[in-house]
């Protein structure tokens, strides 16, 4: 089951944006991710980005495949 929202523990300021998907159910594997950030596959905040490693913090959006994943 893919979830839209992502609520960050108390004491952690940021997720990578790979693990965030991952988590979130959008990718079974981490190389999963990583591919699909990779190929341009993903946006961050309506624009297309590649670093797997993009800091995902409180607010921002994550969009692949026409779904929208938000950070809380």
């Amino acid at each position: 089951m893919v979830d839209n929202k992502l609520k960050l523990p108390e004491n952690e300021e940021f997720i990578r944006l790979d693990n965030m998907l991952k988590m979130l159910g959008v990718f079974q594997t981490g190389g999963q991710a990583k591919i699909a950030i990779q190929n341009g596959s993903v946006k961050v905040n309506g624009e297309i980005c590649t670093m797997r490693g993009k800091k995902m913090r409180k607010g921002d959006t994550a969009e692949f495949d026409g779904n929208i994943f938000e950070v809380l």
